[in-house]
C-alpha cells in the first residue's frame, strides 16, 4: 500500500488549511472592538456607552476627575469609552456636550455624574441622550481656559528645558537621561510628603537639594571620568540613553506600575473668571516657577558664575584660555541643571496629576522640542520655547483628539525650523 497521498486528497488537506486560516482571520478581525481608553495600565476601570436612541455617538469627550486623576477620552465609532484610575473611589465623570451633534443633548443637564468604584474594581455609567438645546462654554472662553493651562505647563516644561540646554551648551551633550531627572524629583518628593509625611513646605526645598546632589554624584561619578577618557558626543549620547532606560526601570522597582498622588493633587478647582478654573495647588506652581525662572535669569546674567556659564557655552576653548575653570563650571551647571529637573518633576507630577515611573520620558520629546524652537545652547531661548509648546499644546485639543495634542506644537517646531534652522534665539553657524 502507498504512502503518498493522491492528488485530490492533497488538495483535499489544502483546501481544509486555507479555510481554516480564513475562518481564524476573520474570526480575529470581526471581534468585538475595544472601547478607545485611557490609562490603560491602571488597575480599576469605568466604562460607558454613548447613543441616541440606539445610535452610536463617536469623538464625544468624557473627562473623569477624582482622587488626583484628570483624564480625557473620546468614544470610538460604537459610541463606547473606557478610563482606568488609580485608585477604588469616587470619580466625577462628565460628558462635554459640546462635542455632542447639533440638536442633541444630555437630558435633564445630567452631563456630570459621579460614580464609585465597587469591590470588583469595575463600574459601567451611561449618559441619558435626547434632542435638546444645550449651554456651550464659547469659544473665546475656552481659548483663554487653554491658554492660562498651557502657560502653566509651559513654566513647568520650561524648568527642565533650560537645564537640559545648560548641559548642552557646556558639554555638547543630548542628554536623554534629563527626563529621569524630571522623575527622580517627583519620587523624592513622593518620598518625604508621602512616606516620611513631612509637610510640602519641608519636602519640596528638601527634593530640590537632594536632586542637586543627584546631579553632582552623577556628573562626579560618570560624566566627568568619561569626558577625561576623551568619549566623543555620540558615545557620551548612547550613554545616556542607557543609563536613562537603567533609571527608569529602577523607578519602576521602588514605586511600581501604576500612578501614586502627593497631597494636595485632588485639590478643588477654584473659578477665577469665565470657564477659567484653577487649584490653588495651580497657582502656587506657576508663582513657584515664575519667582524660580526669575531668580535663575539674575544668576546666568549678573553672577560671576552665571557669565562664567556663558564664556564656556559660546567657547569653552576661549573661556580656558582666559583663566575659567571649565570642569568646575560643568560641575555647577549639572547641579543646577539636575534641581531645576526635579522642581519640574514635582510640578508636572500635581500638572498631570500624579508620579509614575516613567512620566519623565513622556515629556522628554517636548522638552527637545521647546530646547531646539527657542535656539541650542541658549537657556533664555528654552525658556521662551517652552512656553510657546506648552500653550500650543494645550490649545491644540480645541481641534484635534487628546492623544495627538502633542503634533501641533511639533508641527509647529518643523515649520519654524524651515525658517529659521537656528531656532528663537540661536545664532546662525556658518559653513565651510
Amino acid at each position: 500500500m502507498s504512502n503518498t497521498s493522491s492528488p485530490r486528497a492533497r488538495r483535499s488537506r489544502w483546501k481544509t488549511v486555507v479555510f481554516a486560516t480564513l475562518v481564524g482571520a476573520f474570526s480575529l478581525f470581526a471581534g468585538p472592538a475595544m472601547a478607545d481608553e485611557v490609562g490603560e495600565d491602571e488597575p480599576y476601570k469605568i466604562s460607558g456607552n454613548v447613543k441616541n436612541e440606539g445610535t452610536p455617538l463617536e469623538d464625544v469627550r468624557i473627562t473623569v476627575e477624582g482622587s488626583g486623576v484628570d483624564l480625557e477620552v473620546l468614544t470610538d465609532v460604537e459610541g463606547k469609552w473606557r478610563a482606568g484610575v488609580p485608585e477604588r473611589d469616587t470619580y466625577t465623570v462628565t460628558l462635554d456636550e459640546s462635542t455632542l451633534p447639533e440638536g442633541i443633548a444630555v437630558i435633564e443637564g445630567t452631563n456630570v455624574q459621579e460614580v464609585e468604584i465597587g469591590p470588583g474594581g469595575r463600574v459601567t455609567m451611561n449618559f441619558f441622550i435626547g434632542e435638546g438645546e444645550r449651554n456651550q462654554t464659547s469659544f473665546a472662553d475656552q481659548l483663554i481656559s487653554r491658554t492660562i493651562n498651557g502657560i502653566n505647563f509651559g513654566l513647568m516644561l520650561g524648568l527642565a528645558a533650560v537645564g537640559i540646554s545648560l548641559v548642552f551648551g557646556t558639554t555638547g551633550l543630548s542628554n536623554f537621561a534629563h527626563a529621569e531627572m524630571v522623575t527622580f524629583g517627583a519620587v523624592m518628593a513622593l518620598l518625604f510628603s508621602v512616606t516620611l509625611a513631612l509637610p510640602l513646605w519641608a519636602a519640596l526645598p528638601l527634593t530640590v537639594v537632594v536632586s542637586a546632589l543627584f546631579g553632582w554624584v552623577l556628573d562626579a561619578g560618570l560624566w566627568k571620568p568619561l569626558r577625561s577618557r576623551g568619549l566623543g558626543i555620540v558615545q557620551l549620547m548612547i550613554v545616556s540613553i542607557g543609563l536613562s532606560l537603567a533609571l527608569r526601570y529602577v523607578f519602576q522597582f521602588f514605586i511600581g506600575g501604576g500612578t501614586l498622588q502627593l497631597p494636595g493633587a485632588s485639590a478643588e478647582k477654584i473659578t477665577l473668571f469665565g470657564s477659567v478654573q484653577l487649584s490653588w495647588i495651580d497657582i502656587t506652581s506657576m508663582a513657584i516657577s515664575i519667582v524660580v525662572i526669575v531668580v535663575f535669569a539674575g544668576w546666568l546674567t549678573f553672577s560671576r558664575i552665571g557669565k562664567a556659564t556663558r564664556a564656556v557655552s559660546d567657547n569653552a576653548s576661549l573661556a580656558a584660555a582666559s583663566g575659567i575653570d571649565v570642569d568646575k563650571v560643568v560641575r555647577i551647571v549639572w547641579i543646577v541643571a539636575a534641581a531645576l529637573a526635579g522642581l519640574s518633576g514635582v510640578l508636572y507630577a500635581y500638572f498631570r496629576p500624579g508620579i509614575k515611573w516613567d512620566m519623565g520620558a513622556q515629556i522628554l520629546l517636548l522638552v527637545f522640542a521647546a530646547v531646539t524652537l527657542g535656539g541650542l545652547g541658549t537657556a533664555y531661548g528654552a525658556l521662551i520655547g517652552s512656553i510657546i509648546v506648552g500653550v500650543l499644546v494645550e490649545i491644540s485639543g480645541l481641534w484635534i483628539p487628546p492623544d495627538l495634542k502633542y503634533v501641533g506644537a511639533l508641527g509647529v517646531l518643523i515649520l519654524v525650523l524651515l525658517f529659521r534652522p537656528q531656532g528663537i534665539l540661536g545664532r546662525r553657524e556658518r559653513i565651510g
